[in-house]
């Protein structure tokens, strides 16, 4: 995957763009972006939220797995 973007240069890249800037539109390039960066800032905000909700879990599994192994130790 990272050997087909080493081999894109500037003028591949200049061409890409002019591309895109025709299809869509100087006036929603813009309500693109904005969209795409409101969508990745969700997308993090959703993944921060999911690592919180995780640690008090793992912490419980993490407990009770170190109660089951020092019953199995004493016993």
């Amino acid at each position: 995957m990272v050997g087909i973007f080493e081999s894109i240069g500037l003028p591949e890249i200049v061409i890409i763009l002019a591309i895109v800037l025709l299809l869509f539109g100087a006036k929603r390039l813009p309500e693109m972006a904005r969209s795409l960066g409101r969508s990745s800032k969700e997308f993090k905000k959703g993944l921060k939220e999911g690592e919180d909700e995780d640690t008090p879990e793992q912490a419980k599994k993490n407990e009770s797995a170190d109660t089951n192994s020092d019953s199995a130790q004493t016993s």
